[in-house]
């Protein structure tokens, strides 16, 4: 009964564009506009209604509390009297980007045969660090049935940024894989933010074959570039790794050693020449959801953005028209997201495994998208001054549209500080 869900973040009532991420080009190019928190956690839903229409199950996090009280309190101030600068860390809704809440091994990949998943410790910026307590409450309560072990995260002496440097591949969602995780060493300006002791760390909680898992190194010219996770470059489904030709430091002897243990390995590898990877950073052509749907015609989630770089545009019908791996593609507005720097595979975390072992509070039909859309449209912020993030009305709406969200959902759990 194992098949893949896909988690979104429910985007935050405090997203705004702080500008708060080094090497993350759009979230420092849209610095300081106005956002629009409403329309970003709509066009959220409108992406897992497209999932849904797919075949696909979808499941939920919701987003952490805002402000951050609680690490504001560990520094000494509060939301009210903390310098601007650290009160936009406090009030980031960088939760959103799921794919960087934990890592993932389904269980036919762990000794124990249990889903194991290990919490982030996001240590590279300071707007990310503290959300890992709130994430490890939520995934307690998701994940809470014996066939899952929620592992708390890695020593920050070792920096790891979850499912976005993780990839895995097997014949089918259920199927054992073999598991590679992707590890930065420079980036030039910029700091590579997954370490490869904290993947390997993973790998050993995780109880993994050694034999099936693979470190590579992400290479210095992607990160350099903006690629500051691996999913900005490449993403892989079953047995399909679809990458930029710069993603990987050495990777002809990675793509070697990953043929020999998936026999029917595809390699969808996109040229420099015809994608530059500042279109392919600037589009997300590679933080696109790639799926399997039930009628088996593997399937890229793409922003729209995609369908608006010339260079990727033409790749992308060159493809389709070769019928190569990737059967068919489908346009998601997420420009809200994409305008801080998270496309469609951001706003996500994979979960292979048993749904109903899952708390159904987490997981969505149209019914409950419904529902959320009505807290949301009800709740949420309309715009959002990134100067104004310590207005005390804004502060309170935030809070407030918090609450509304688990009332509906019923999660009175998650309203405890973390």
């Amino acid at each position: 009964m194992i098949r893949e869900i896909n988690f979104d973040g429910i985007v935050g009532p405090s997203h705004n564009y702080a500008g708060l991420s080094l090497g993350n080009l759009a979230s420092t190019r849209h610095a300081g506009e106005i956002s629009s928190p409403r329309a970003a956690a709509l066009q959220g839903l409108d992406k897992m209604r497209a999932n849904l229409a797919l075949g696909l199950a979808q499941g939920i996090f919701v987003p952490p509390p805002r402000p951050a009280d609680a690490w504001l309190e560990r520094l000494g101030t509060t939301i009210e009297a903390a310098d601007p600068v650290l009160a936009a860390n406090a009030m980031s809704a960088s939760f959103m980007w799921a794919a960087n809440a934990a890592t993932v091994s389904p269980a036919p990949d762990c000794a124990d045969g249990k889903c194991h998943l290990t919490v982030a410790n996001l240590r590279t910026m300071a707007h990310r660090s503290h959300e890992w307590p709130a994430t490890l409450a939520q995934l307690r309560v998701a994940f809470a049935d014996d066939a899952f072990t929620v592992h708390e995260p890695v020593p920050t002496a070792f920096g790891d940024e979850g499912a976005a440097n993780h990839m895995r591949f097997a014949s089918s969602h259920d199927a054992p894989a073999v598991e590679v995780f992707v590890y930065g060493v420079s980036g030039g300006a910029y700091p590579a933010r997954q370490h490869l002791e904290a993947s390997r760390a993973i790998a050993r909680l995780h109880r993994l074959d050694p034999a099936r898992t693979l470190f590579v190194e992400q290479s210095a010219e992607a990160i350099a570039a903006g690629a500051f996770h691996n999913d900005v470059v490449a993403v892989a489904n079953e047995r399909v790794l679809f990458a930029h030709e710069q993603a990987f430091a050495d990777k002809s002897p990675f793509y070697e050693r990953l043929a020999a243990l998936v026999p029917d390995l595809e390699i969808v590898e996109v040229a420099e020449r015809d994608v530059p990877i500042a279109d392919a950073i600037r589009s997300y052509l590679f933080n696109s959801q790639l799926v399997t749907p039930p009628d088996g015609a593997m399937t890229l989630v793409a922003p729209t953005e995609c369908r608006e770089t010339p260079s990727v545009a033409a790749w992308i019908e060159r493809h389709l028209a070769s019928n190569g791996a990737i059967r068919r593609v489908e346009f998601v507005d997420v420009r809200q997201s994409m305008a801080n720097g998270g496309g469609p595979a951001c706003l996500r975390l994979r979960v292979a495994c048993d749904a109903s072992a899952v708390d159904p509070r987490f997981l969505v039909d149209e019914a409950k998208l419904d529902l959320l859309a009505d807290v949301i449209g009800r709740h949420w912020p309309e715009e959002i001054a990134a100067a104004e993030l310590q207005k005390p009305s804004l502060i309170a709406s935030v809070r407030a549209a918090r609450a509304a969200l688990l009332d509906a959902l019923e999660l009175p759990e998650l309203s405890r500080p973390a």
